[in-house]
């Protein structure tokens, strides 16, 4: 074996190792739900943000808690709310009282400004308020008085939603729903699941969780991600169901030419190939397969596919075109 390749397998082994503490660590406190945490640790680990959708009660708020809670990084919460202002997101500049001489303009930093920031409830939020965090997710800053300001990495939005209740909610744009790595849907917990929670929420002792990662570890952890290799019939392979989601193309697929009003970006190819060197890593892996693109077809991209009239009439969902689409490429 190669130097370069021992020191691959290294950081492969040591990948694995920290993705198991700090699930162990969550799942202290979190019960069952597997596949959204590993999918939650997926974006943070790829460098991108979660939308979480679930109905009230599954957790929501409690896994990205207790996720801040398990990282050694800067944790701020905003609530979401119809009267909220970009201001309360961003920050702004205010007159500040000085040691020597009158006041004086200073920026003083909103919630964005810290490294896990949990938007509860997102969609109550109206779209000028949803807006400001767009420049932060996407280029980790944010630009106030005509003044950019760095945001320390990493740095992750986790956003939740209610799928339910639309009275005073306001859909999240096409544009910021591309900025979200994937899309996860938190499902209502069974039997055991339920009782777990009783056991943990209603007794005596509650369940407490420590730091175990830290800046340096979630940035190494990328880096790792980053060095994964991808061959070329794989690329291709991602690059093709991304297009075949596009119903302007002759070659497209016939569901998505009659059901697709517009298909995902090139961001979704992205998380695509980031999130299958993830599952590839967790799996002993240092090369990406097809089967990995596949595990996170719908999480990356049921967001940023948009149905048509034709196809909300038919009863379809995103995921239904997505299933067809991934069955036609085999």
């Amino acid at each position: 074996m190669s130097a370069s390749s021992q020191v691959a397998q290294e950081a492969a082994a040591q990948f694995r190792q920290n993705f198991d503490a700090l699930r162990a660590e969550i799942g202290k406190v979190v019960v069952g739900a597997e596949s959204v945490v590993e999918a939650v640790l997926t974006c943070l680990l790829c460098g991108g943000h979660a939308l979480v959708e679930g109905v009230p009660g599954v957790g929501k708020t409690l896994l990205v808690r207790t996720l801040a809670e398990c990282l050694r990084l800067k944790f701020s919460r905003i609530q979401a709310t119809p009267d909220l202002m970009p201001a309360d997101i961003t920050g702004g500049t205010v007159f500040a009282e000085t040691d020597s001489g009158p006041p004086q303009l200073q920026f003083r930093p909103g919630p964005i400004f810290a490294q896990v920031v949990l938007a509860d409830e997102i969609n109550r939020a109206t779209p000028k308020t949803q807006s400001a965090m767009l420049e932060a997710m996407q280029e980790l800053a944010v630009t106030v008085g005509g003044k950019r300001h760095q945001i320390e990495p990493p740095f992750m939005v986790l956003a939740t939603q209610n799928p339910l209740e639309m009275e005073g909610t306001y859909p999240l744009p096409e544009a910021q729903l591309d900025r979200f790595f994937f899309k996860i849907k938190v499902p209502f917990p069974g039997r055991e699941e339920i009782a777990g929670i009783l056991e943990r929420t209603t007794g005596q002792l509650r369940p407490t969780v420590s730091p175990v990662l830290g800046a340096a570890d979630i940035l190494a952890m990328q880096g790792t991600v980053r060095q994964v290799p991808v061959a070329d019939a794989v690329r291709d392979y991602a690059i093709g169901l991304v297009l075949d989601t596009h119903p302007e193309r002759a070659q497209s697929p016939e569901i998505t030419r009659q059901h697709v009003r517009y298909g995902a970006s090139p961001r979704g190819v992205q998380a695509l190939i980031l999130g299958g060197k993830v599952r590839a890593l967790l799996d002993g892996r240092f090369a990406l397969a097809r089967a990995d693109i596949d595990a996170h077809l719908r999480k990356a991209l049921r967001h940023r596919l948009v149905l048509n009239f034709e196809g909300e009439a038919a009863g379809l969902s995103p995921e239904d075109v997505l299933d067809k689409i991934k069955q036609g490429s085999k």
